[in-house]
């Protein structure tokens, strides 16, 4: 099973719907630790990432994934705009010049974005940040692809590998960032980052499902 430019370009869509369906949410997890200005971000990036998606449907993978990274640091706000821009450039470089990425590729496309976080936002693990969510994602889909794991079976570990690291980050103390202001304060809430995280990565699972 492959992954298609149709199926990336869909999961972008869905993306965007799930960041405006859950604008509220990732808004309130905001107030308690941070600007409680991430769902608005978020909703107003992906929104402009959608509007641009008909106009790069013929491009190649990594045109798309650029063009979404380049969209998303020139319209959202705060720390996510440079952080989800640069991990989408940078996941860019796995399918330059492709129409198709198979499990190696998609493994690929998430490490170079999540070593763009890295890059970016010089997180730890701990942190209390949205690389708490997808690094393990990453150990997860990298373990499943050593095994010899079809492509669909991958992205299922995966989303279940963010999910656990986007709830890890309530116990957390936040290190990074406004929440890190906060101190003690800051354990018992999930982390909005980690969210939107998940919230994205679930969405190319239920494309790969359907």
């Amino acid at each position: 099973m492959t992954v298609s430019r149709q199926q990336i370009i869909d999961w972008l869509e869905k993306a965007a719907d799930a960041i405006q369906d859950n604008k509220d949410h990732l808004t309130q997890l905001d107030a308690a630790i941070g600007d409680a200005d991430h769902g608005i971000n978020m909703v107003r990036g992906f929104k402009k990432v959608a509007e641009k998606l008909p106009t790069i449907a013929d491009k190649d993978i990594g045109n798309i994934l650029k063009t979404t990274g380049m969209t998303l640091i020139s319209s959202v706000g705060g720390a996510s705009g440079p952080l989800y821009g640069t991990f989408f450039m940078r996941a860019a470089t796995a399918g330059s010049g492709k129409e198709a990425l198979d499990a190696i590729d998609l493994c690929a496309m998430f490490k170079g974005g999540v070593d763009g976080i890295v890059q970016r936002g010089r997180p730890n693990l701990g942190d209390k940040t949205m690389f708490d969510a997808w690094a393990p994602a990453l150990d997860a889909m990298q373990a499943a692809l050593s095994k010899g794991s079809d492509t669909l079976t991958i992205v299922k570990a995966g989303a279940a590998a963010i999910e656990q690291g986007m709830k890890d980050t309530i116990p957390l103390q936040a290190r990074k960032g406004r929440a890190s202001y906060l101190g003690e304060r800051s354990i018992g809430h999930q982390d909005p980052g980690a969210t939107s995280s998940c919230l994205i990565f679930k969405m190319l699972l239920e494309v790969l499902e359907a």
